[in-house]
C-alpha cells in the first residue's frame, strides 16, 4: 500500500495561493498491534507494514531500521546522532525519511547512514541544526527540505545529479549568494525553490529553466539581474517581498515576460510600478514608496486584444490612491476586480 500521491501541478497551484504550507505530510494508517518486521521503539501498523513510525518519542538515536520498511517518521524528538549501520538493512530501498524537529548536527552524522541511501526519493529534515546539507547519492530523490537549520554551505556539485528533483526547500537559514552559486547546476526537473529567509543579495544564480515557482522574501536583494527572467521561460510564481529593491535595481522590462503569473515585490523601496506583462494575473506592490500610477506599466497599447489580464492589484501602503488612475485605466484593466489602495 502505498501513500496518496498528489498531482504535481495541484501541489503548485496550492503553494503558489499560500505564503505559508501545511507540512502534514503522514499517511492516515488505522493504527493498533505493530507487525513483527517493526524496531520495538516504533509502530508499524499491519495496514501499511512498509512504515514505521517513530515520531515523538523522544529518541535520541536513529533506530535501527528493519528490513523492509520504505517511509520512516522520526519527527519531532529529541536526536542528536545517527550512528553507522542503522539504515544497513534499506540502504537501497527506503524511499522517505522524515527527520524534522530534532537536535541533529553534521558532525554526529555517521558515514554510511544518510551517505548510502540510494533510493531515497523524500529527505525532510527541517528543524535541525546542519551548518551543510546532508545529501543521500540518490538519484531518485524529488523532494528536499532543509528548513529552519543554521545552514551557510551549499558545495557546489552535491545535486548534480539528481535528475528528478522537483523541489527544494532551504527557507530560514544564513545563506549568502556565494554559498549557493553552484547549488543547483545539473538539475533538469525541478519546479519549486524556495530560499526565503536567508542573506542573499541577488536572486539564485543557475537554477534550471523547468522552474515554475522561486521565492526568495526575506532577503536582502537589491536588484534583479538584466535578463534573469529570460533564462526561466516556465516561471509562473515569484516572490521576492521583504527585500531591499529600489527602482534603479529593476532593468526596465526586467518583469515582462509572457510566463509569469503571480509577481510580488510587496515591502521594497520601490518608487514607482514596473513594467509587467499583459499576461500577469496577481501583482502584489503593497508597503513600497510608489508616487505615481502610470498606465504605461501594464499597458503599451490598448485595443479590443491588447489589455492586462491582471486581476488582482495591491498598492496599499504607497503614496497612490484611487484618484492617482488614469481615466483610461478602466479599458487597460478591464479584468482586474480587485485594485487595492487602502
Amino acid at each position: 500500500m502505498l501513500p496518496l500521491r498528489v498531482p504535481i501541478l495541484a501541489v503548485l497551484v496550492t503553494l503558489s495561493l499560500c505564503q505559508y504550507y501545511d507540512y502534514d505530510y503522514q499517511p492516515n494508517p488505522v493504527m493498533g498491534p505493530s507487525s513483527p518486521n517493526c524496531n520495538q521503539e516504533c509502530d508499524c501498523p499491519f495496514n501499511f507494514p512498509s512504515a514505521m513510525y517513530c515520531d515523538s518519542r523522544k529518541l535520541k538515536f536513529v533506530p535501527i531500521v528493519p528490513t523492509g520498511i520504505k517511509y520512516l517518521y522520526l519527527q519531532n524528538n529529541l536526536i542528536e546522532e545517527i550512528k553507522a549501520g542503522v539504515f544497513d538493512n534499506v540502504t537501497d530501498t527506503l524511499r522517505w525519511l522524515i527527520l524534522d524537529n530534532n537536535q541533529i548536527t553534521n558532525a554526529k552524522i555517521a558515514k554510511g547512514t544518510i551517505d548510502k541511501l540510494s533510493g531515497l526519493e523524500k529527505l525532510f529534515i527541517s528543524f535541525n541544526n546542519l551548518t551543510e546539507p546532508a545529501i543521500p547519492p540518490s538519484k531518485s530523490l524529488e523532494e528536499l527540505r532543509i528548513m529552519n537549520n543554521k545552514l551557510s554551505k551549499f558545495p557546489s556539485g552535491l545535486l548534480t545529479d539528481k535528475e528528478n528533483l522537483t523541489s527544494i526547500h532551504l527557507q530560514h537559514n544564513d545563506l549568502t549568494s556565494e554559498a549557493i552559486s553552484g547549488a543547483f547546476k545539473g538539475l533538469k526537473k525541478l519546479l519549486s525553490l524556495d530560499v526565503s529567509h536567508n542573506k542573499l543579495k541577488k536572486l539564485p544564480a543557475g537554477v534550471p529553466s523547468s522552474l515554475v515557482m522561486l521565492y526568495a522574501d526575506y532577503n536582502v536583494i537589491e536588484s534583479i539581474g538584466a535578463g534573469y527572467l529570460n533564462k526561466l521561460p516556465s516561471l509562473q510564481y515569484l516572490r521576492v517581498s521583504h527585500n531591499k529593491l529600489v527602482d534603479s535595481g529593476i532593468p526596465a522590462g526586467v518583469f515582462n515576460v509572457t510566463s509569469l503569473l503571480e509577481l510580488d515585490l510587496s515591502f521594497n523601496k520601490l518608487q514607482s510600478i514596473p513594467e509587467i506583462n499583459e499576461q500577469l494575473e496577481q501583482l502584489y506592490l503593497q508597503a513600497n514608496e510608489i508616487n505615481k500610477f502610470d498606465l504605461s506599466s501594464f499597458c503599451k497599447h490598448m485595443g479590443p486584444l491588447n489589455y492586462s489580464r491582471l486581476k488582482h492589484l495591491r498598492l496599499d501602503g504607497n503614496n497612490v490612491t484611487h484618484s492617482s488612475m488614469p481615466a483610461d485605466a478602466v479599458n487597460c484593466l478591464r479584468q482586474a476586480s480587485d485594485i487595492m489602495f487602502e
